[in-house]
């Protein structure tokens, strides 16, 4: 929240190492070999930003990507109602099944599914 180019520098990374390593490449027993796993962390009422992030993963890699979408943002230390409110909060069932949605929609291939 605090650092203005994080998405910048963050969008460079990912986009450096999948020139690097390429898509997420599995052995005959389905473990990871080689390539970029994108893990996604959703935040409290931030929906537009994960929209946009999968806006550029999509444009930039494409669905070869594959997606860890993160419901586990708890709200710690700094954070409270007196300071960052907007994100004193788990992330709502709803809000997380919306972020699926839209990751579908973008083709990306999911991980696995969330565990209740």
């Amino acid at each position: 929240m605090k650092a203005k180019d994080y998405a910048e520098a963050d969008y460079r990374v990912i986009k450096e190492i999948f020139r690097q390593v390429g898509p997420l490449m599995f052995d005959e027993n389905g473990l990871a070999k080689r390539g970029i796993l994108i893990r996604h962390l959703v935040m409290p009422g931030l929906l537009d930003e994960t929209r946009h992030i999968f806006e550029f993963i999509a444009e930039e890699i494409g669905p070869a990507a594959y997606v860890n979408v993160m419901d586990q943002y708890y709200p710690a230390k700094k954070v409270s109602a007196n300071k960052y409110d907007d994100i004193n909060r788990r992330v709502a069932p709803l809000e997380y099944q919306e972020v699926l949605q839209v990751a579908h929609r973008a083709g990306f291939r999911l991980d696995e599914p969330r565990s209740e």
